[in-house]
């Protein structure tokens, strides 16, 4: 079953949210679809600094208690970014695997903050499966996008070329 996603703004997290409320889950399972719309996708291009996404989907499995779900799936879209090398802008596919623990707020009090598994927090008993997509979408960015078929190549004029040239002529006894 795929429960019912709100979009409230009074809880909004960003350009993209889609709260569930847990415990509408029947006995803690279920999954949930995020489809962003083009405006959405047109809003986090913007926050992300890249010319374009989309096609921008979220698929997730929910298991667990109410206290403590477990979420699994894949986040996709295409994104447009900018070659670091030629600076012209490329399509390029995002497949970014989701899997993340949440709890509720009164479990996490006792966590040790030092635990790199700390669960993330069920806010008021739900989570906003929208700021989930956006969240792992960002993850799946190419922090060094790099158009295909090009490759950097340093240009070298000359063997004299670089900051130590008049060093290594010294050392090499040519100077």
């Amino acid at each position: 079953m795929t429960p019912r996603m709100t979009r409230d703004s009074s809880q909004a997290s960003g350009p993209l949210s889609r709260w569930v409320n847990v415990e509408r889950l029947p006995q803690g399972h279920g999954t949930a679809i995020v489809e962003a719309s083009p405006a959405e996708c047109a809003a986090l291009a913007a926050d992300f600094g890249i010319p374009a996404i989309r096609d921008l989907v979220g698929r997730f499995e929910i298991a667990g208690s109410t206290s403590r779900l477990t979420v699994t799936g894949r986040v996709e879209a295409v994104v447009t970014q900018v070659c670091t090398v030629s600076l012209e802008p490329f399509e390029s596919p995002v497949r970014e695997p989701v899997e993340v623990v949440f709890t509720d707020t009164d479990r996490l009090a006792g966590t040790d903050a030092g635990d790199a598994d700390i669960p993330d927090p069920l806010v008021g008993g739900r989570i906003d499966f929208g700021a989930l997509t956006a969240e792992f979408l960002a993850l799946g960015l190419d922090a060094y996008p790099r158009k295909p078929g090009i490759s950097f190549e340093p240009v070298v004029v000359g063997e004299d070329a670089g900051p130590l040239a008049g060093l290594r002529k010294l050392r090499d006894g040519e100077g």
